[in-house]
Parts: C-alpha cells; structure tokens; sequence
C-alpha cells in the first residue's frame, strides 16, 4: 500500500521579476506538522536594474526561516537585526507578539547580475509562545549538521532527528532535513521521523511504492515512519514536518494565531502605527484589503493581487 496521502503540486505565479511556487497553505492540507506556509522562490536572473526590494511589514505568530541556494538578502527588522544571508546559513526570525522587517538586495550586488533561489518557511508557535518577545538568529551554513551515509548527503536544517539537533531555536518538536544524491541511493528515515511529514522535491526525481515524482512535488505522508524511498542521481529533496498543534491555526496576510481575536488586532495595530519600526527604513507595506490567502488556489490571479503577495513572498 502507499505511503503517499497527498501530492501537492508546486502553483507557480510571477510576482514581478520573481517567480515563486507556493506549497502550503493548500486547500486539502493547510499545514503538515507545525508547517504551515512554504514558498519557493526562484530561481529568477536580475539585471542591474532589477533588486528585490520588500519594505517593512509585520508578523505575529510565527518563526520564519530562509533557506537560500543561490544569492542574498539583507535582512533588516525591528529588533534592530541588519545581516545578510548566503546559501546554505539560516536566517529564523520569531515574530511573537509582533515583529516587522524588511528584505532587501546587499547594496554589493544592486547595480550588477545576480541570482535568487531558495525557500521561505512559516513555522507556527505553539499557543503558549504565540506572544513571545520576538527574536532573530543567524546561523552559518558550517554550523548546520551534515554527513554522508553511503553516498548520500544529508543536512539537519532545523529541529531534531537522526541523533542529532540544529543550532536552530525552534519552539516545538520538528524537522526540516535537506537530502542529497549524486547517483541512485535507497533512503530509509521512518524511524527517525515522528509526526506529520511531508517531501518536496526540489531537483531529479524519487520513487516511492513504484511510483516516480518529480520536481516541485510535495508528497505528504500516511505515515512519517514508513518513509522510504528511492532518490535517483543528481536529486535534491527536503524532508519537513512534525508534532501538529492541538488548536487549529488562522492564518491572514502575514499573520498566524490560534485566536482569530489576535489577528485582528494586529491588522488594526498595523493600519495605526502601533507596531514597531525597522531603523532606518520609511515605506511600509499597507494591510491588504482583502485576505489573500483565500485566493490561494485560484489559477488566474490578477498580478496586482500577487504584487500585494509579495509581501508575504520573503
């Protein structure tokens, strides 16, 4: 019998000069484990004319997590956080009670060709830290746990499994694992894997219960610890999931809570200038008129509507 629940194919919009792929939220699966929004971005080409350039905006909670494999984004926010991040390090930003920031192209690559590929996490609190004091941490990319099992190459990106356990400060039990093949390898994980889990695969292809997928496909698990699988030569997968949350979770714009109540009154916090600013930036994303996200599924979407989206997009 398969393993596989659910096959969520990548949705993919241009959001100006950005091509982004939206994985969860889905409308069949709103979140796998405490996962619950997950965008691809890119891989795009900018000229040097062309910078990504979003402006503050405001979170509750959540954490954030970018995981960039090609190119950089300065990250500014409201605690007075100003780095840069590079492929393979881990910029995770706690939003709680309410945190803004803004992302930008490195001033060093602005006028100049570049590259942006990666991907960008919500991951839900769990209730008792949904009004945290928010945080920010960086962490390298040689401080992330990596090794080699027969030739395949893992990375513990988040979270705890294998033994093993990322500098990352997550607030829930999770994982968020990147696995690596340069030829065709059989995987076994299940018994390091707890809870909901789901694969995305990002290059090649994997094949499950004689079955191929391929590229931009999210497979969510029966069951987290049967998890095997066939990865063919030259793939990159990333496995995510873990503990779900007992309360459902709400999400509008770039807001997430357990309590619909919290919402709304980070939308009103945001529209009066209650949140905190980012130093030294002035413009600042409007709350969107409407929820976007119950635009999700919809497959012509206005680009204006996915201009507003971009927001949430970094």
């Amino acid at each position: 019998m398969s393993n596989t629940k659910l096959i969520i194919e990548e949705r993919a919009a241009n959001i100006g000069n950005f091509l982004v792929g939206r994985l969860l939220p889905f409308r069949q699966k709103r979140m796998v484990g405490p996962f619950i929004f997950i965008d691809h971005m890119g891989p795009v080409n900018m000229n040097d004319k062309e910078n990504l350039d979003v402006a503050m905006h405001p979170h509750i909670g959540l954490s954030t997590l970018t995981f960039l494999f090609e190119g950089a984004i300065v990250h500014r926010d409201s605690l007075g956080t100003e780095i840069e991040i590079t492929p393979g390090a881990v910029n995770w930003m706690t939003a709680g009670k309410g945190v803004v920031h803004t992302e930008r192209t490195p001033e060093r690559l602005r006028q100049s060709q570049k590259k942006l590929h990666g991907l960008q996490i919500w991951v839900a609190l769990p209730k008792e830290e949904e009004q945290c004091e928010p945080t920010f941490t960086h962490v390298e990319a040689d401080e992330i746990p990596s090794w080699n099992e027969d030739g395949v190459e893992f990375k513990l990106i988040a979270g705890k499994a294998f033994g093993k356990q990322s500098p990352v400060p997550v607030y829930s039990p999770l994982y968020f694992i990147e696995i690596k093949s340069e030829t065709t390898k059989t995987v076994t994980i299940g018994e390091y894997l707890f809870g909901e889990s789901a694969v995305y695969i990002l290059e090649g292809s994997i094949i499950s219960d004689n079955h191929t997928y391929g590229e931009k496909q999210l497979l969510v698990a029966k069951d987290s610890t049967l998890c095997s699988f066939e990865i063919t030569a030259n793939s990159t997968v990333y496995i995510f999931g873990g503990e779900s949350f007992l309360e459902e979770r709400f999400i509008e714009w770039n807001f997430v809570a357990s309590d619909k109540n919290l919402i709304e009154r980070a939308k009103k916090d945001w529209k009066n200038n209650k949140f905190p600013s980012v130093p030294n930036e002035t413009v600042k994303i409007p709350l969107p008129e409407q929820n976007l996200h119950v635009l999700e599924d919809k497959k012509l979407i206005k680009n204006k509507q996915y201009e507003n989206r971009k927001t949430r997009s970094f």
